[in-house]
């Protein structure tokens, strides 16, 4: 859909909708912290990893989570600033603060493939969040020989403490406690991602809001969303809007908002910066 709608019509649109809604469900994706600050690539990717770019020819964030590292000594410097950069060592963002400025007297609820806790920085009550792709804040065991994880922020800490040469010290490689295999990261990277008790309640939480809201007037607020996992947000977003006359769908995202010509007339897609956006329905 493309649409003839200009920018602060639908800026209007939108905070009537933000304002009149019976319920918000806000689908937060990568382009969420992107637009925020969070990025993985440039100038912040060279501060933290210059290192590990000149030796790997790493180019970003991203992609070094993927790379077959010398030693566990090395993969966990990797892993500890990683970590430390994107979850604890970072305040609440503007962006973050703004959507929770606009949704915080509503009857709301977060889904998201985004694993930075800028959510709960920015105040967001953890109850009504899920996170579907895990949390930087957890390791787990690598095997995985059981559904649970662990905090990880004190050995992180020490990691980025004591690393040198682009290593850890042997002695703090994490190891799982039950069975004594290696830790690894609590990310849905491949089938041994750990849905813990913790991961299986926000899910619960999460149907049985959209089983509350599935006839009233509920806001469908995209936020960043792309088309690498649209099976978690985008997809059932546009099928729930479709199948609810009085449901809204809102695509917020640089350069890919769009939506399906069956709900268009629902719909409210804007190809903007979601900074520039939030900061507009705040005034």
């Amino acid at each position: 859909m493309k649409s003839t709608e200009n920018y602060s019509h639908k800026i209007d649109r939108l905070k009537d909708e933000i304002r009149n809604a019976d319920a918000i469900l806000i689908g937060a994706g990568a382009g969420l912290s992107t637009s925020a600050g969070l990025t993985y690539s440039g100038e912040r990717f060279q501060r933290y990893f210059s290192d590990f770019a000149d030796k790997y020819g790493i180019q970003d964030m991203y992609s070094g989570g993927f790379y077959p590292f010398d030693s566990m000594e090395e993969y966990w410097a990797w892993w500890s600033r990683h970590i430390w950069y994107n979850r604890y060592h970072l305040d609440s963002t503007e962006v973050y603060k703004n959507l929770y400025d606009l949704i915080k007297e509503k009857d709301y609820f977060v889904l998201t493939t985004n694993v930075d806790h800028q959510f709960q920085l920015a105040g967001f009550d953890k109850k009504r969040l899920f996170y579907t792709q895990g949390d930087y804040g957890l390791f787990q065991c690598s095997k995985p020989c059981c559904q649970k994880t662990y905090d990880n922020k004190e050995t992180v800490k020490q990691m980025i403490k004591t690393q040198h040469d682009m290593k850890v010290p042997t002695e703090l490689i994490p190891h799982c406690p039950v069975c004594g295999k290696p830790m690894s990261m609590n990310l849905r990277c491949d089938n041994t991602f750990v849905q813990d008790n913790g991961w299986y309640q926000a899910n619960e939480r999460y149907n049985d809001f959209v089983r509350r809201h599935e006839n009233v007037h509920i806001l469908y607020l995209e936020l960043g969303v792309g088309t690498n996992t649209p099976i978690i947000i985008k997809y059932p977003f546009w099928r729930a809007t479709a199948q609810n006359p009085k449901a809204v769908y809102v695509c917020i995202n640089y350069g890919e908002a769009v939506c399906p010509t069956q709900i268009e007339k629902q719909s409210i897609c804007i190809n903007a910066d979601i900074t520039k956006v939030l900061s507009a329905l705040k005034e």
